[in-house]
Parts: structure tokens; sequence; C-alpha cells
């Protein structure tokens, strides 16, 4: 059943991923073609955004424009968390929030991380969910798609890559608002609570009066699962039966998660003009993902600890999840959660057997089995640039890609790139395990302990969010540590491969001669899979050992 479960949310999500590219297209890059109302809608995005919407941008004013904008929602954010308790659409009477934790969260949704330490249901009024929170759901993921879309017209030779505001409306209103339209009334179709109204007073039936918390539930969903957002209305994110109330909705949202980190890759081909080298980018990261979640529905089979010799065992690891669903939905649902930039959850991750757990930490090191909304193909293209030059050092010739030679200063900038992911998260994790910031969070002893750590902190850098939790995260020095990272780790990983692009398109294009490495064979494929294993490999394996597989040698001792 579980095999079956797989397949199918897989399988959907390939299916509807091609003719969702040929829209998004349509959408991003409509041509001299355009015309009728396509070519309206581009006027009204050239009228709404006023003259900065109008000229194009090379890479350099391209990253400008989206570092500025994304400032001033990281402001505006701010602003509605601070003054939440003042607001209108506050039924409930939500009060004002911590100071570190506004930063934190106006950070992490700005970022397209969503790592909450908070509980949506408690903290948030309606005002803040939509107008702050939701509202970032949509420009921080068209953000990524808007830049992946530059990306690949840098890479096709354009020095000019586009116009970062007219992409991102692009993006946001004819990508990302009519898929969230849809998928929001399949799961109002499916139980998903939709309203403004307050939360719902009931009297139990031992005569006790409970408070059952509601609201816009199903919009803030539809978004966080299809922009790789992953922030939860409620605490226990998709385990809450309002956020997952049936099968019918745990698969949706299931399917929709990768969805558009693989349309990405359609995209990518067809802006670059190279739909076989896309084929053989998609396979490698469709062969990774179905590794993990091979793996992780094989090691969450095996009971927890606590019943080994008991009965139930035969069960499987039913600890944390969600009955409903069964085993193997929990782990199917981390592997995606973490081979994207989602982060939601239908489980809970520290409930996961020790080798479950690495799967989805493997997931946020490797950061690139589609990953985020365009970012997670940004992510690939470095791994894509170092396995180029590999192969052309090892046969003598100037390494190429697309046509343009790969050189001293490409490779230094995608060193930079490659690096800073494993500094936030190793650097972050050896502070906070070897200080009582980190110590005094951790309730649980030795490498189970440390994992919770490694995860917050691979959580962030991965601009990922989910959490292993058992971790009393709320204080001050976890809020600015992983919200300055989650910042950085944002970023960087964007503005060093626009870089990158802008510098090959700058060149002369080279021809394709027989002693030209082709991106777009089989062969290929294996060097960008090597590239990633033996890469994430060298720069993570240590700190694993420390943490799943040392508790897993633990448990299994015993």
């Amino acid at each position: 059943m579980s095999l079956i479960f797989s397949v199918l949310i897989l399988g959907l999500a390939v299916m509807l991923s091609w003719p969702l590219a040929k829209g998004m297209i349509w959408a991003m890059c409509p041509g001299g073609q355009a015309g009728g109302f396509r070519q309206g809608l581009e006027t009204l995005f050239q009228k709404v955004g006023g003259p900065a919407a109008v000229e194009g941008q090379d890479w350099k004013a391209y990253c400008r424009a989206m570092l500025l904008f994304n400032a001033c929602m990281f402001a505006v954010v701010l602003a509605v968390l601070s003054l939440q308790r003042f607001l209108p659409l506050n039924p409930d009477g939500k009060g004002a929030l911590e100071p570190s934790l506004i930063f934190h969260t106006a950070a992490s949704f700005t970022t397209n991380t969503n790592l909450q330490h908070y509980s949506g249901e408690v903290s948030m009024s309606y005002f803040s969910q939509i107008f702050g929170l939701m509202w970032l759901q949509f420009v921080s993921a068209a953000t990524g798609l808007a830049a992946l879309a530059a990306l690949a017209r840098g890479l096709s030779g354009k020095t000019e890559v586009g116009n970062f505001y007219r992409d991102l409306m692009r993006a946001t209103f004819l990508v990302l608002l009519p898929l969230a339209v849809v998928l929001a009334v399949l799961l109002v179709l499916g139980g998903v609570p939709m309203t403004l109204e307050g939360a719902a007073t009931a009297q139990t039936l031992e005569g006790a009066v409970q408070t059952i918390a509601r609201g816009p539930v199903a919009a803030f969903v539809a978004i966080k699962q299809l922009g790789t957002n992953g922030g939860g209305f409620f605490g226990p994110n998709s385990a809450h039966p309002f956020e997952n109330p049936s099968f019918f909705t745990n698969l949706v949202t299931c399917v929709s998660i990768p969805l558009l980190p693989m349309a990405c890759v359609w995209m990518f081909g067809r802006i670059t003009g190279r739909m076989r080298h896309a084929a053989i980018v998609f396979a490698v990261m469709a062969a990774l993902l179905m590794v993990k979640v091979g793996l992780a529905v094989h090691f969450e089979s095996a009971p927890a600890a606590a019943f080994a010799g008991l009965p139930v065992q035969v069960t499987g690891n039913l600890e944390g999840k969600e009955l409903r669903f069964g085993a193997a939905a929990g782990p199917v649902w981390g592997a995606l959660t973490t081979a994207t930039s989602n982060g939601s959850v239908n489980c809970m991750h520290d409930s996961l057997n020790p080798l479950t757990g690495l799967v989805p930490l493997i997931g946020m090191w490797l950061n690139v089995t589609f990953g985020g909304v365009g970012v997670g193909l940004i992510n690939m293209f470095i791994y894509i640039i170092v396995g180029v030059f590999i192969c052309g050092m090892m046969v003598g010739r100037t390494p190429e890609y697309m046509g343009r030679k790969v050189e001293t200063r490409e490779m230094k900038l995608a060193l930079l790139a490659l690096l800073v992911h494993p500094l936030f998260i190793l650097g972050g994790t050896a502070l906070f395990a070897s200080t009582s910031w980190g110590l005094a969070a951790v309730h649980n002893p030795g490498a189970h302990g440390f994992t919770e750590i490694l995860y917050e902190f691979s959580s962030a850098a991965a601009n990922n969010g989910s959490g292993f939790e058992g971790l009393g995260d709320n204080t001050v020095p976890w809020n600015v540590a992983t919200g300055i990272i989650m910042l950085l780790a944002r970023f960087i990983p964007i503005v060093l491969p626009l870089a990158i692009a802008g510098s090959l398109a700058a060149k002369k294009p080279t021809p394709e001669t027989v002693g030209t490495l082709r991106t777009d064979t089989p062969l290929f494929g294996w060097v960008i899979l090597g590239s990633v294993v033996f890469i994430g490999a060298l720069l993570f394996l240590p700190v694993a050992v420390l943490g799943p597989i040392a508790e897993h040698l633990a448990v299994a001792g015993k």
C-alpha cells in the first residue's frame, strides 16, 4: 500500500508538471508574439509597476531590485506583526509578540523558509496571517521563480536578463494566484475551514467548554504548499485536522508540494532552448527523490525502539503519526517536504526512527532535489558548474557550459555559493551545541539532542522551515541566530549564480566540437549525480555520524 501511495503522488506530480511548465512559459516569457489578452496583462503590469517595471535590467540591476523589494517586504511585515493588536481582523484579541520572535518570523516568511517558533492559532491575528504572512508566501515564492527565469535568460546568452518587478508580478498573478485558488477550492471541498469568524465555542459531552480555533485556513494552506513555503496556520501544521482533514486532502497537498519545483525544470529548458539538458537534470532530481522516499518508507517500517519485542511492532513506527493516514504517509511527506524547501509536516519528525530522520536532513543538506520554487534549480546549477569544471580539467580542456567557457571567475563564485550552505549549518550547530544557548533548549540527551540542534540549523540554512522539534527554540539567541542565517542563506545562493550567468552571458559563444562535454546525455546525468552525492557526503557525512547514525547504532545495540 505504501508503494502505491508513493508512486501515485510522484506520478501525478510528474504528469502535471509538463503542462504546468507550458503555462509558466506563457506567464513568465510571453515573447514578441504575445497579443490580445496576454499583451493587455503586460501593459497592465507596466502601468502598475511604473517606469521601474519597464526598463530591462542586467544581472546586477536585477539583483539590486530583488534585494530592495525583499527589504521592503521584511520591513512591512515587521510593522504588521509589531502592531498586530491595533490592527483589524483580530476577533480573538491576539496580543503583541516578543521582539526577537517578530524579527525571526518576518525573516522566516520573507525568505520562503517559514520556520515557526510560534503556534499560529495562539499568536497570530487573521490580519497578520493574511496581509503579513500569507502575502509573503506569495511574493517570496514569486521571487524565487523570477530569479530562475532571469538565470535561464542569462544562460541563454542574454546580458539583459529581464525586469524583476515585471517578473514578480507575472509569477504572482499569472502562476501562483490561479493555482492557489484552484487548490484552495479543492481543500474547502475536502473539509478545510475558510472563514473570518472568530474561534468557535463548543460544549463537550462532559459539560466542559472548548474553544476551537479556525480561520481562513484553506487559502493559507494552498499557497503554503504550492509556493514551497510550508508555514502552518496551526501549530501542528498539516498534522492538524483542520489543515489536513482527510486522505483526499493529504493526497492533494502531497502532489502540490513538488509540483512547481518540477515544472521549473521544464520551464528552464524551454527558456534556454535545451530541453534535452533539462530532461537529464529532471531525471537526476527524480532519481534522488525516489531513493529518498523509498528509504524513508523502508526505515520507518521498523517499530520504534520503545515497542521492540511487543506485538504492536509489526505495524511499523506509528509514534507521532496521524493514524488516519497510516505509517507510510509521514515518511513520504517528510521526504517530499525536505527534498523541496516546503517544510510543512504531517507527522512529528522528532518521533521518526533515527535513519528515517536522516532522510529529511539529507534533503536539506543537498537542497537540490527539485528544491524550492525556482531556487532548487538555481542550487543545482552550482553543482552543474562544478561538475563541468571537474570534467574539463580531467580531459585537459577549458570547461564549457551552454557554449560559454567556465573559467576562474565563475568557479570562484560557484565554490563560494557551494560552501556558504554547510558553513551556516555546521557553524551554527557547533556554536549552539557547545554553549548554553543550545544545551538549555535541548530536552533529549545524547545523539538525539544533537540531531535536534543540527536539524534546526539545517532547516534554516536550506530555507526549509520544518522542525525536528523537541527544542525550546523560542528564545532570543535561537530567534536571532536562525533569523540571520535564513536571510543570508536565501539571497547569497541567488545572487552568486546570477553573477555567474551574467559573466557567462558576456562571453563570446564557443562552437561545439567533438571534444565538447555534451550536457544532454546520460553520461552528463551521472556527472551531476556524482557531483551532488560525493560533495554532499564530504561536507556532511561526519556530522551525520555524530547525530542520527550514532543514535541508530546506540538503539540497535540495546
